[in-house]
């Protein structure tokens, strides 16, 4: 199932999802979420789902875990931006998940 970031339903689907999930399976959920828009291969759409998620669970909690302003964060995950690998390391976790390289088999 793949789910579109420049859907506005997004963010419902992830609240819906995590509300009452308990933290390891909420971690489980955003890791195969972004995992979905990351091998779509595009860049901007993978700001864009941290972006939702982000503000799900809170800019300014995630700020404060980043190092990174509220208003940085807004900028650089917004779906038409090309943020800095540094920047989504740091918002991926705080959201507890990581980025990763696999071989593509």
């Amino acid at each position: 199932m793949t789910i579109r970031c420049g859907d506005q339903v997004v963010s419902r689907i992830i609240q819906n999802c995590l509300e009452g999930v308990d933290v390891l399976q909420n971690r489980k959920f955003l890791a195969e979420y972004l995992r979905q828009v990351l091998d779509e291969g595009d860049a901007s759409e993978l700001a864009a789902a941290l972006g939702h998620v982000a503000r799900f669970r809170g800019m300014a909690e995630i700020a404060n875990e980043t190092g990174i302003t509220r208003e940085a964060l807004y900028k650089a995950l917004r779906g038409d931006s090309q943020p800095r690998l540094d920047t989504l390391q740091r918002v991926c976790k705080a959201l507890g998940v990581k980025l990763t390289i696999e071989p593509d088999i």
